[in-house]
């Protein structure tokens, strides 16, 4: 491959802050407001022009899953409700809400920024190079949360990982979230939200149909109520073989996506009543990236510690719950190794403080898809509710490693237990 050697240069320091955080989705918003509200003078940037990630930006439906309706995850769902039903998502009012709750505590934050680079010296992270309208800037800090998703600043210093899961690397596919309107409400038979929910139609089962008439390797019918009338959410795009790390692989993604939503309209319009005037309103500006990165952390939570429901001793985010949603690795549905509506294991599990803290560097931490767990255990992890409490565990611990003096491998696991269930997070 042709190099370039770029020219060394002196770039200017932007912020000093005790607690930054990169990524603005629900994992970054969680730990960006539980530091700030402990008093640590805390920084979230975000590449995008919106902060909530998925929720708002990838047009997602709804909070999924069974968590408790505990600590910032509750206040959120309380704050930005916009239907009887509080799992329902109104992006717009959800990106107000959002942004209102991180004025209130005190978080700056800045968007269209975006983190190129990692500064860290001996093993230890002390801040980021960002590149934005305002240049090259550095932001330095006492700790750095990675709420990135694809763990892009973990991977960046130096922290070991793997891709997918681990026999071949393969990755769950991309989904770009769409909206129809026009859609008769009161004629739907079935609000069909699992791959594992069907029913039948005049002209066959209509999980059947969804495989015999959409474009490979969509094929299955997933719709969602939203909180406008006659307005639907649509999971059914999907893309195989695609690494959400590499930009070519998002392009590609983000173009079959695309195309597939015309078909996918049509098998609407032509199988599923009450769908037979409806019309694309939008599709999401960002894509749906389910798995890239998994990092080595101080314990890796796997898919035996969920199904027995495991109460760790140094546990920080408990009271979650959700299914194996293993999408497909090779086309439509669910994967012969998930399960959704047959989720047999019907207890909350808790995730463990190990799961935070990566090997190999100090001052960091892990928040949100990107922690220390199993292919299969991420499947379940990995929902935004669930990323909102390890956020504000994260958060929570950050301030106090900087109150304290300490890094995270220091950190006395009991103070931060007691300061959430201060604040109604507990396993109990």
């Amino acid at each position: 491959m042709k190099t370039y050697t770029e020219p060394s240069r002196t770039i200017p320091v932007k912020h000093e802050v005790d607690v930054l955080v990169v990524g603005a989705g629900p994992a970054g918003v969680g730990a960006a407001l539980a530091a700030a509200r402990e008093g640590a003078r805390t920084l979230l940037i975000e590449q995008s022009g919106a902060v909530g990630g998925v929720a708002t930006s990838g047009l997602m439906s709804h909070w999924t899953g069974k968590t408790e309706h505990i600590g910032i995850y509750g206040e959120i769902l309380r704050r930005a409700q916009d239907a009887e039903d509080p799992h329902l998502i109104n992006p717009e009012k959800l990106k107000l809400a959002l942004l209102e709750m991180l004025r209130e505590a005190g978080v700056r934050y800045q968007l269209y920024t975006f983190a190129g680079d990692v500064i860290v010296e001996d093993g230890v992270i002390r801040g980021i190079i960002t590149e934005s309208k305002s240049g090259r800037e550095a932001i330095l800090a006492h700790i750095v949360v990675d709420a990135t998703g694809d763990g892009d600043i973990a991977a960046k210093a130096g922290v070991p990982f793997t891709k997918g899961r681990r026999s071949d690397g393969k990755m769950q596919p991309m989904t770009l979230m769409f909206k129809v309107g026009g859609v008769d409400a009161d004629r739907v038979v079935r609000w069909v939200g699992g791959f594992e929910d069907t029913y039948d139609t005049p002209e066959g089962d209509i999980q059947s149909l969804a495989r015999a008439h959409l474009p490979h390797p969509a094929g299955h019918l997933l719709i969602y109520r939203s909180t406008l009338p006659g307005v639907v959410t649509c999971n059914m795009t999907n893309v195989i073989d695609v690494d959400g790390t590499k930009a070519e692989d998002l392009t590609k993604a983000d173009l079959e996506c695309r195309r597939q939503i015309p078909e996918i309209v049509t098998f609407l319009r032509t199988y599923v009543a009450g769908f037979e005037d409806c019309f694309v309103i939008s599709a999401a500006p960002v894509i749906g990236v389910r798995e890239t990165r998994h990092f080595e952390g101080e314990y890796a939570i796997t898919e035996d510690d969920i199904l027995a429901a495991r109460v760790f001793d140094d546990w920080v985010v408990p009271k979650v719950h959700f299914n194996f949603d293993v999408h497909n690795l090779t086309g439509a549905g669910l994967d012969e190794t998930g399960a959704q509506k047959h989720f047999s294991q019907a207890r909350h599990y808790t995730i463990p403080y190990g799961c935070f803290v990566p090997k190999g560097v100090d001052n960091l931490y892990l928040a949100g898809r990107d922690i220390s767990g199993t292919h299969k255990a991420h499947s379940n992890f990995r929902v935004m509710p669930i990323c909102v409490l390890m956020g504000q565990a994260v958060g929570v611990a950050s301030a106090y490693c900087v109150e304290c003096g300490v890094t995270p491998r220091e950190v006395e696991v009991s103070q931060i237990q007691a300061t959430l269930r201060a604040q109604g997070v507990s396993p109990d």
